[in-house]
């Protein structure tokens, strides 16, 4: 438990990550008793499903006088999750890292925000098992390094669910309640993906329960009609949706339709966490997923052989950088230098058909001559010298001795 005065001369300030849920609710509250500081609220609206007016009143009803919600759902998509899936970012060749992308962001304009009200602290709700916590932290000490970080799963004195529960009982907190009448899955969402994680799930051998997915139909009930989908891309970024130009969130937000309801995106996975931990999520990208699968259809008619296998030979390092949280890290600036070095080539559309949870491409279309139809061609054979290939293949036998 934190040292505390008994008497402030100087009201102090911690800048708290607020969600307006139950976990939050309750260290706004326990801050505001342990360190005797005015608690300013903050939230970054990132495309998840919130109740503002919920927001507020729950903050209010604590006694919180300033609560920010800021809109960052376009920075959200065009400066962190573009770049991640031009780098086509998978961890442990599956998870999309839809919260650990979130995380850097959110630490950032925490910061700012700190530095606004000159607060001394700020303070998050990750638990101490997650791998939140490390993203949160190494946020915060790249753009607050003296700033004081306060975790109170990780110094408090309420080790269970149920001792936050007596907790929330005791100040009239609100808490919530799922269809089995316990607290609820540990569920995570913004633009980009949800998951959810916890009760049930903690089990490998147990099937996710259906109604657990909030973005997706089960494949099974997915119209038994194909749908077709065109994705344009400029500077290896999409900007249009059936030849429509559209803000990163727009773009998102039809897309994240579009593939929830024909069952495409998710993922049932047992990770390994960077604190050494495996745990077992539910996670549903969908519009994320059409776009990884049609920014790799456009590239491999714009790029060279080159420059797309070194981008696939440092991605999964690429990828953990980000998992772990070290997304203003010097190493993955180099990294997406190499990601980006030919993004400028990457124009063109991408045509894809959605049916019950698989994803078909069915056209590509550049200007880009990166791809040639007279050297592949059967019907043409001027282009190709064919006397070339015995010297290749010489060559190559030699180094199979090497």
């Amino acid at each position: 438990m934190p040292k505390t005065k008994k008497k402030n001369k100087k009201k102090t300030k911690i800048i708290l990550a607020y969600s307006g849920g139950l976990d939050t609710s309750i260290i706004l509250k326990w801050l505001q008793e342990n360190y005797h500081s005015e608690v300013i609220a903050y939230t970054a609206d990132i495309g998840q499903k919130m109740d503002k007016k919920k927001i507020i009143k729950n903050a209010r009803k604590l006694g919180v006088k300033n609560i920010i919600i800021e809109n960052l759902k376009n920075t959200f998509v065009k400066d962190y999750v573009y770049p991640m899936i031009r780098g086509h970012a998978l961890y442990e060749g599956t998870y999309l890292l839809g919260t650990s992308i979130a995380r850097p962001l959110i630490a950032k304009r925490q910061i700012a925000v700190a530095k606004k009200f000159k607060a001394f602290a700020v303070s998050h709700g990750s638990t101490g098992k997650g791998n939140d916590q490390v993203r949160f932290e190494l946020g915060y000490y790249y753009f607050g390094p003296k700033i004081k970080v306060i975790a109170p799963w990780r110094i408090w004195k309420l080790k269970s669910r149920s001792d936050l529960i007596r907790y929330a009982k005791k100040h009239n907190i609100p808490i919530p309640k799922d269809k089995k009448g316990a607290p609820p899955f540990s569920v995570d969402d913004n633009l980009y993906h949800t998951s959810t994680e916890g009760k049930i799930l903690e089990d490998p051998k147990n099937q996710a329960p259906e109604y657990i997915f909030q973005r997706t139909v089960s494949p099974e009930k997915a119209p038994n009609k194909a749908s077709y989908i065109t994705i344009g891309f400029k500077n290896g970024d999409p900007v249009s949706v059936n030849n429509k130009k559209l803000s990163p969130e727009k773009l998102f937000e039809k897309l994240n339709i579009a593939a929830g309801r024909n069952g495409i995106g998710r993922v049932d996975l047992v990770e390994n966490r960077f604190i050494g931990i495996k745990s077992r999520g539910i996670y549903e990208t969908p519009g994320g997923t059409l776009l990884m699968i049609a920014h790799r259809a456009i590239e491999s008619i714009t790029l060279d052989k080159h420059t797309m296998h070194k981008k696939d030979e440092v991605m999964p390092k690429y990828a953990e950088l980000i998992y772990n949280g070290f997304w203003f890290s010097k190493a993955r600036f180099k990294l997406q230098k190499i990601v980006d070095l030919k993004k400028n080539q990457v124009n063109g559309l991408v045509k894809l058909k959605l049916y019950k949870g698989n994803v078909t491409i069915v056209s590509r279309q550049t200007k880009s001559k990166a791809y040639s139809i007279k050297k592949v061609s059967f019907e043409e054979n001027k282009s190709f010298k064919k006397s070339k290939v015995q010297k290749f293949i010489s060559s190559a036998a030699r180094k199979l001795r090497t």
